[in-house]
């Protein structure tokens, strides 16, 4: 919990700083780049957890994978971490970072989990009824497919969830009988 609330402190900063350069858009991009190469790189994980490895060699191992692909002031922010020897927290940082931006930029992140793939209208009519309660947002879909609902969908946007599987209408019917 503490390395969250000290990575999403990171992540705020930087984003405030890249805004304040006029960058915000290609910092985003460094930091899904990070967040994606920290989550397929077994040997970059345990680099950024190994405590053996001094932070200058880490700096060194950051600028020469991401040294011509980074925008200066992430570099900057990357080796910064490093230096506080916080590099063990890189990946929760890039990814506090994109959940920053996306609220910045409102951009909601929707997920339609269906027991097969949706029709494009009905996929359409339920996020034109997602849409009316997100005024002026934009919509960053992700849809899923999750046999074990058995039928209907479900949809989850944030900490709220609007459930309509078959599944779950079972359940609720078995919970009925047996009270």
């Amino acid at each position: 919990m503490k390395g969250t609330i000290v990575a999403s402190r990171y992540a705020k900063s930087l984003l405030d700083l890249s805004i304040e350069q006029n960058i915000l858009d290609k910092v985003n991009n460094d930091m899904v780049d990070l967040s994606g190469t920290c989550a397929e790189s077994e040997d970059l994980r345990s680099l950024l957890n190994n405590p053996t490895v001094n932070s200058t060699k880490k700096g060194e191992i950051f600028t020469a994978l991401f040294g011509g692909k980074m925008e200066k002031v992430s570099l900057d922010f990357i080796q910064l971490i490093t230096e506080n020897s916080r590099e063990d927290l890189l990946p929760k940082i890039a990814q506090s970072f994109t959940k920053l931006y996306k609220a910045h930029n409102n951009i909601v992140e929707v997920e339609l989990i269906s027991a097969t793939p949706l029709a494009d209208d009905t996929k359409s009519n339920i996020l034109d009824k997602v849409k009316a309660d997100y005024k002026n947002a934009s919509f960053e879909i992700n849809e899923i497919i999750d046999p074990t609902i058995l039928g209907g969908f479900i949809v989850k946007i944030g900490d709220k969830q609007l459930d309509s599987s078959v599944a779950s209408q079972l359940t609720n019917l078995k919970n009925i009988l047996l009270n």
